[in-house]
């Protein structure tokens, strides 16, 4: 049974955001019609100032219908779970749902002017979902599953199907080893800047290097049947903030080559950021190690610039992309914790390009945070549950170097473990109960 649409326009924004409410998120399909059809019991949403008996009603602000790039910030009330977009009164829905989603999967605010913060990207304060305090929520998912509840109350006859919740584990391989490949200038540099006994006999090959985790995490991911997607940086010289093991060594290749059997995606480098010409040769570097074609995509740093990084992966023949949570703080950068396709403000057009949403990233609560195992481990569990609670996908970005046995991150890796085999058990528990 189809959700009827009764509206005066049918628009590119409007569809969008339709398909992702009720086909994405709700699991049903749904028509637009300029008409209510008399003597059928389908269910309605009558879409503006219209006024209907049998249908629900949901206001409309007008800006899926706009085709411009307004400035003026949407009217909000309320703050965390309770916070509303485009509210009015005198409806069923007491705010724009529609436009709210659109708004704020769009990340309609990065197309406004801002300051950029010490790396280029988009300040996470900036952010409605910072400033109104539920950036920690995949409120749109939250706002979908409420809706979904007040239509099967008015239309029982109404059947949804919800996505199922999943885990994706995610690593980004910013520097393989500590030690090991380095060169010696660059491990002489470091001994003189902390000279540490771990380096030497590391060097000596009586030790296992700090960063290197790779057995441990194979196993964990066989044991537990987890598909984890590695991505890789693969630029062909070092900058400021790219400090990888170059792919011309032997060591890099045979890593990345180790792991054929995963998923593997491109880490794109810092020197990328305005280089298409750098950035197709950084993937063709990693389709030539692989041997396959590479699709997937996650920014190094999560520095990326809408539309022109989006658009620049596109060009490159990316079809996924890892890349949207801020890289300054954990949540749902666009307050949804499932897969959706990227729509282009400028064009006014979806795309085929997929952003898959990170919510959880161990720098972010190491470095940014400043939190403690126990407080980084809690807030891992509250994406973990807020996400299943709400038929969302829990992707996390974990790095090599926090898994592995350096000193600096101790803890961290019998965190994650136990956090698998938690995610393990209950998966186990739920699908005994149903």
């Amino acid at each position: 049974m189809a959700v009827l649409i009764y509206c005066p326009y049918r628009t590119n924004r409007l569809v969008y955001t339709l398909n992702i409410i009720f086909q994405t998120l709700l699991g049903t399909t749904y028509r637009i019609v300029h008409e209510i059809p008399v003597g059928k019991n389908e269910p309605i949403i009558a879409y503006g100032n219209i006024a209907s008996s049998n249908s629900y009603s949901i206001p409309e602000s007008g800006l899926l219908y706009a085709t411009d790039i307004q400035t003026n910030l949407p009217k909000i009330q309320g703050r965390g779970i309770e916070a509303e977009l485009f509210p009015e009164m005198n409806h069923n829905h007491p705010f724009d749902i529609f436009s709210a989603v659109f708004y704020l999967i769009t990340r309609y605010e990065e197309y406004q002017p801002y300051q950029p913060d010490l790396y280029q990207r988009f300040p996470h304060k900036k952010s409605i979902a910072f400033d109104r305090e539920f950036l920690h929520l995949p409120l749109i998912n939250i706002w979908v599953k409420e809706l979904g509840k007040r239509l099967c109350k008015q239309f029982p006859l109404l059947k949804l199907s919800p996505p199922y919740f999943s885990f994706q584990p995610t690593y980004d391989i910013d520097i393989a080893w500590s030690y090991k490949h380095k060169g010696l200038k660059r491990n002489l540099g470091g001994f003189v800047r902390k000279p540490t006994s771990s380096r030497l006999l590391t060097l000596a090959g009586l030790k296992k290097d700090p960063f290197d985790v790779y057995d441990e995490l194979q196993l964990l991911h066989k044991t537990f049947r987890l598909n984890p997607i590695y991505f890789w940086i693969t630029a062909t010289k070092n900058s400021r903030y790219d400090k990888h093991i170059l792919p011309s060594g032997h060591a890099l290749q045979k890593l990345i080559q180790k792991h054929k059997s995963a998923t593997n995606g491109l880490h794109p480098s810092w020197q990328t950021h305005n280089d298409g010409a750098l950035l197709r040769r950084e993937k063709e570097t990693l389709e030539v190690i692989l041997n396959t074609p590479v699709v997937l995509s996650r920014q190094h740093y999560l520095r990326f610039t809408l539309p022109d990084t989006y658009l620049q992966l596109i060009k490159t023949g990316i079809t996924d992309d890892y890349s949207m949570m801020y890289g300054s703080i954990n949540g749902f950068r666009a307050s949804i914790a499932n897969a959706y396709p990227w729509f282009n403000l400028i064009t006014n057009e979806e795309t085929d390009l997929i952003i898959h949403p990170p919510c959880f990233m161990d720098a972010n609560s190491f470095y940014e945070q400043e939190q403690d195992i126990k407080r980084s481990s809690e807030e891992l569990n509250h994406y973990y549950h807020v996400c299943k609670n709400n038929h969302g996908a829990l992707i996390t970005i974990f790095h090599n170097n926090f898994l592995g046995t350096d000193s600096t991150f101790k803890g961290w890796r019998e965190m994650y473990e136990a956090f698998i085999h938690l995610h393990h058990r209950e998966a186990a528990q739920s699908s005994y109960a149903s």
